[in-house]
């Protein structure tokens, strides 16, 4: 079930939103959060609500036993909890992709490893990373286990955050899962913000996304428009898709009284590597900032050690977001540039002029997609021979010019800017804070709620009547 579908939108969110804000008491409302969470993700199957199920009974024990034992034994009890959470997700995630490199090796030795691939578990890698935090805080003494066990399943099981993120430590959100209040203000910021990130999703992402299919699976030797368009496009899909699912589960915490961190804040414009990651899937990079890379020593034992954590902690980033060797080469490539930016080069490119900067950022990301989206080293270079003209230059395919439609190309247009700088905000400093406020809040709540309407439709437009019908 996706937050921009027919199911969610208009049956499974308003009735968990009237049961929620019906029941008395945050307890209560902890187990509707639960039993709703739980329905979410056994929509995906039922065995998916098995391995979540031994995750957080095994994590929720294991809490206990590092938070009561001697320094000694809590360290020991730590590095088994994050092997098995790790071990998890390794099974289910990589064991056919580690089994097909490994024949490869064994084939001189006439032997074969079964490749089997599980079906993977809906978002096995959030709630694997929540988990392994909340181990991890409790060890540091930044929070203490929680006895209550449903409040632990409500953690690790939130629905807002459990396909697309954002990330979020336990220590964080500790105090507000078992003490929160809701109020009108709350509720109607939060359902703004759920709002904007449906019409990130559904207007901007989806719109493009058919374009980047016919380029990216469907056109096997892209001529140089064809290649540019499908990269852009690209570009434009993942950051708008992964941004608006990240909205829409920051808005749904804060109706709910919860609170997430900021997952995006405007990384296509951002005028370095180092700076793009401080604001692309934020909460991701200060996950494996604070777990990985300054565990491992950071920036504080010379050069070339920092430079091999930076190249440890993407090469780990690239496998997080897929079992593939192109998930691997775009986790080095972005590491790469990190480490260049250590240097020299990067004190010159502080000095140069901001389009340059921009140019630079815009074309390492890019160039970074290719590997992302294509499945193969063959399809990777075979988009990377049309950015450069190597297959020609020429007409767009049949194909491509139907689904490039006037309205997707004014949405790209017009996207761009939006993903690089934002909104433009009124200033009309002549007016009184309060006149302002009316003038300019009025106009908002029009805005958003034209949007809303405008998701609505393009959701249902499949439908006579989308109350009675369901589309999966």
């Amino acid at each position: 079930m996706v937050f921009s579908s027919v199911t969610f939108l208009f049956y499974f969110l308003p009735a968990f939103l009237l049961c929620y804000f019906a029941t008395p008491g945050v307890r209560a409302k902890n187990l509707v959060l639960l039993a709703f969470s739980l329905v979410f993700y056994a929509w995906g199957g039922l065995a998916n609500v098995a391995v979540l199920a031994v995750s957080i009974v095994g994590n929720y024990l294991f809490a206990l036993f590092i938070d009561k034992r001697s320094e000694r034994w809590r360290l020991r009890m730590l590095a088994l909890a994050v092997a098995a959470n790790l071990c998890g997700l390794i099974a289910f995630k990589y064991a056919g992709f580690l089994a097909q490199n490994l024949n490869v090796l064994l084939d001189p030795l006439g032997v074969a490893l079964p490749v089997v691939h599980p079906a993977l578990p809906l978002g096995i890698s959030f709630f694997t990373f929540h988990a392994i935090s909340y181990l991890v805080d409790v060890y540091r003494r930044k929070a203490g286990a929680n006895g209550r066990f449903e409040e632990i399943a409500v953690y690790i099981t939130m629905f807002p955050q459990l396909v697309a993120g954002p990330i979020v430590r336990y220590s964080t959100i500790e105090h507000r899962i078992h003490t929160r209040r809701t109020t009108l203000g709350r509720v109607s910021a939060g359902l703004r913000i759920f709002i904007i990130g449906l019409s990130w999703k559904v207007l901007i992402a989806d719109e493009v996304a058919p374009v980047v299919a016919a380029v990216f699976d469907n056109t096997p030797h892209p001529n140089l428009g064809e290649a540019w368009l499908g990269l852009t496009a690209y570009a434009l899909q993942i950051y708008f898709d992964f941004g608006g699912y990240s909205n829409m589960a920051i808005g749904l915490a804060i109706a709910m009284g919860l609170k997430f961190p900021r997952n995006f804040n405007l990384p296509y414009g951002s005028r370095s590597i180092s700076d793009f990651w401080r604001r692309w899937h934020m909460s991701l990079s200060n996950w494996f900032r604070d777990y990985v890379y300054i565990p491992l020593g950071g920036n504080r034992a010379g050069h070339v050690h920092t430079a091999v954590n930076l190249w440890t902690v993407f090469l780990l980033c690239g496998l997080w977001h897929g079992a593939s060797w192109t998930f691997v080469i775009w986790g080095i490539h972005h590491g790469t540039f990190l480490v260049l930016e250590r240097t020299r080069f990067g004190a010159a490119l502080r000095k140069a002029p901001r389009l340059v900067s921009h140019a630079y950022v815009l074309l390492v990301v890019l160039s970074g997609w290719v590997w992302f989206r294509t499945d193969t080293l063959p399809a990777a270079m075979e988009l990377f021979e049309g950015l450069v003209g190597l297959n020609g230059v020429g007409p767009l395919a049949a194909q491509l010019q139907v689904t490039l439609k006037p309205v997707t190309m004014v949405i790209m247009v017009l996207a761009w800017p939006l993903a690089m700088f934002g909104l433009p905000r009124p200033g009309a400093r002549a007016l009184s804070p309060r006149v302002r406020l009316a003038l300019f809040g009025t106009v908002d709540t029009l805005v958003v709620w034209a949007l809303f309407a405008l998701c609505v439709l393009s959701v249902g437009a499949a439908t006579y009547s989308p109350f009675l019908y369901f589309r999966f």
